[in-house]
């Protein structure tokens, strides 16, 4: 593993530099208006979907560059790039590698442009750890599918205008990964219900979608009809293999250093408790480790391989800090700890306990932690199914 840039990443990196000097919106002023500015500039200079092919309006950027533009944006807490994260992250690249020409054109645009919102019809109340069961169906009815069944724990659907979405459409397949098939749904469509899910923090990130005899055209099938798990495999790759998270836990990690060093425990600042320090410093550990662990992934791409189940390895590790990180943020609040947003003595306006209680989002999207052990056991250590 070479850790070293070229001369010409090192001049990219340069680029990127420059353009954030000069157009990069102060973290404060982050107004809609200057998101959306951004947003425009970075389009132009085709930064949204820079590795993409360019014949469907990507940058048509090397992995390298890609990273090395990643890695300043990070650095300097820009702005996502691009508006579209389940488009840009999954649906976009699954797509584009399974999708008809006039899929391709009919859809990346609007990802890149971030006109509207993905999100992913999955899980279901019975399906959830073994995705593979689900039974969400889908009967073929001349030019088109009629589908019938629920999801849940589906990200943004309030506000998304489209779902991939996840169906069978053979009843009694050889093997539960076939017979599966991949569908691109319109959210407004006629026989589709969407019902919230509140989470502990009082918000609404999750929801349950109902199914009643909804029409899907058969145009609107991404892949061969069975083809559906394959497409997800090569879709969920795509999201647990960037890591772009490893630098917002580091962010987080440097904020509730910096908590600890404000509140005290025991009469002193408490990041001079011994315990505390550990927690950190492991912490941090742990994220090298994530950033190490996504350099093989790199490694992999670079010589021309798929990224495959290894991946889950970092999610998995994600998952756990997510929760570790708030859980130790509250208790170096101390008695400040059950506090919530606008109360008197609560450090940090209440962040903290709003990080806490949202931990969900971020461990049941992409695959629960049961999820990723088994992916892990049976792919990788070559475990027996359960």
């Amino acid at each position: 593993m070479d850790f070293e840039f070229t001369p010409e990443e090192e001049a990219f990196r340069g680029e990127v530099h420059k353009f954030l000097d000069e157009n990069l919106p102060a973290e404060g002023g982050r107004d809609p208006a200057s998101v959306a500015k951004w947003n425009k500039l970075v389009r132009e200079k085709r930064w949204v979907g820079f590795s993409w092919p360019v014949e469907v309006g990507g940058g048509g950027g090397d992995i390298m560059q890609q990273v090395v533009l990643k890695e300043e944006m990070a650095r300097r807490k820009a702005p996502p790039l691009g508006s579209c994260f389940m488009g840009l992250a999954w649906v976009g690249p699954a797509i584009i590698e399974y999708g008809t020409e006039e899929q391709k054109q009919k859809f990346i645009p609007d990802i890149l442009d971030g006109k509207y919102q993905w999100c992913t019809g999955y899980s279901e109340p019975d399906s959830g750890s073994d995705l593979a069961s689900l039974k969400c169906k889908a009967v073929r009815d001349g030019d088109h599918y009629v589908v019938n069944g629920q999801k849940i724990w589906t990200s943004i659907a309030m506000w998304s205008k489209w779902m991939i979405l996840l169906v069978r459409t053979s009843a009694n397949p050889d093997d539960k990964h076939d017979g599966i098939t991949c569908l691109l749904v319109e959210m407004d469509s006629d026989g589709l219900e969407v019902r919230p899910i509140k989470n502990m923090a009082g918000g609404a990130m999750f929801a349950e979608v109902f199914f009643n005899d909804l029409r899907v055209p058969v145009e609107n099938r991404l892949g061969d009809e069975g083809q559906g798990w394959r497409v997800t495999i090569s879709a969920l790759a795509h999201e647990r293999s960037g890591i772009a998270e490893i630098h917002g836990l580091l962010r987080s990690l440097e904020a509730i250093t910096e908590l600890a060093r404000t509140c005290r425990k025991n009469g002193k600042p408490a990041v001079e408790d011994p315990g505390i320090r550990r927690r950190l410093v492991k912490a941090g550990t742990r994220i090298e480790a994530m950033r190490l662990n996504g350099m093989r992934f790199l490694t992999k791409q670079l010589k021309g391989e798929k990224v495959g189940p290894e991946t889950s390895i970092n999610k998995l590790h994600r998952a756990a800090l997510e929760i570790e990180l708030g859980e130790l943020a509250l208790e170096i609040q101390g008695s400040a700890a059950p506090l919530m947003k606008g109360a008197a003595d609560v450090p940090d306006d209440g962040r903290w306990q709003t990080f806490a209680l949202s931990w969900p989002e971020v461990v049941i999207g992409g695959g629960t932690p049961n999820i990723q052990k088994n992916i892990i056991a049976e792919r990788i250590l070559g475990l027996p199914k359960d």
